[in-house]
C-alpha cells in the first residue's frame, strides 16, 4: 500500500491556516468581553433607569416615613390641638362679626324704607294693579323690587305681573337679568281715568 505525501507547500499552508484559526479564535474570546452587543445596550440603559427610579422611590420612602414620624410626634403632644385651633378662631370670627351685625341691619332697613315711598297694606286686586302702574310710570323695575314694595309673595306678584302684561299695561325688558318692567301707553292711559275717576268722585 503505497501513501501519497503531499507537497512541502500544501503542508505548510494547511499547518499556517491552522494557527491562524486557533489565534483569531482565542483572539476572539479575549476582546468578546468588551464587544457589546444591542441587547446588552438596552439592557444596560435599562439597568440604569431602574437603578434612577429605586433611588426615586428609596428617597420618597424616607420624606414619607420622616413626614409620619413628625405628623405622630405632633399627635402625641397634643392629639386635640387642631380643634382647640379651630374653635379658637371660630369664636374670634364670631365676635368680629356680631359687633358690626347690628348697625348693617339698621342701615339696610333705613334704606330700604328710604327707597319705598308709599306702601299699602291690604291692597284689594284693582288697588294693587293700580299701584305697580303707578310704581313704574318713573322707573323701570325687577319683580323682586315690586314685591317687596308691595309685601306679598314672590308667585302673588309673578301672577300680578304676568296679567299685566298679557293685558298689554306693561311691558318686559328680557334683555336684562332679573327682567324688568316698564309701563306702556295703555298703562298711562289706565293711571291717568283712574285719576280722572278719583278727581269726580
Amino acid at each position: 500500500m503505497l501513501i501519497e505525501i503531499p507537497e512541502p507547500d500544501v503542508i505548510l499552508v494547511v499547518i499556517i491556516s491552522f494557527v491562524i484559526g486557533l489565534v483569531g479564535l482565542y483572539s476572539y474570546y479575549k476582546i468578546r468581553p468588551f464587544i457589546k452587543t444591542k441587547n446588552e445596550i438596552i439592557d444596560a440603559s435599562q439597568l440604569e433607569r431602574l437603578e434612577y427610579y429605586e433611588r426615586q422611590l428609596i428617597d420618597m420612602k424616607i420624606r414619607l416615613d420622616s413626614i409620619e414620624m413628625q405628623g405622630f410626634e405632633q399627635k402625641t403632644q397634643d392629639p386635640n390641638l387642631e380643634l382647640k385651633q379651630f374653635l379658637e378662631k371660630l369664636a374670634k370670627n364670631q365676635q368680629i362679626i356680631e359687633k358690626p351685625i347690628e348697625p348693617l341691619i339698621k342701615t339696610e332697613v333705613m334704606s330700604k324704607e328710604e327707597a319705598v315711598t308709599i306702601r299699602m297694606p291690604n291692597l284689594e286686586h284693582n288697588n294693587a294693579t293700580d299701584y305697580v302702574l303707578r310704581l313704574i310710570t318713573n322707573k323701570a323695575m325687577t319683580s323682586r323690587d315690586i314685591q317687596i314694595t308691595l309685601k306679598r309673595s314672590r308667585e302673588h306678584t309673578s301672577r300680578l305681573m304676568k296679567k299685566l302684561f298679557e293685558d298689554g299695561y306693561v311691558q318686559r325688558n328680557t334683555n336684562t337679568k332679573p327682567y324688568t318692567y316698564s309701563i306702556t301707553k295703555k298703562g298711562k292711559e289706565k293711571i291717568e281715568s283712574i285719576q280722572i275717576n278719583s278727581i269726580i268722585a
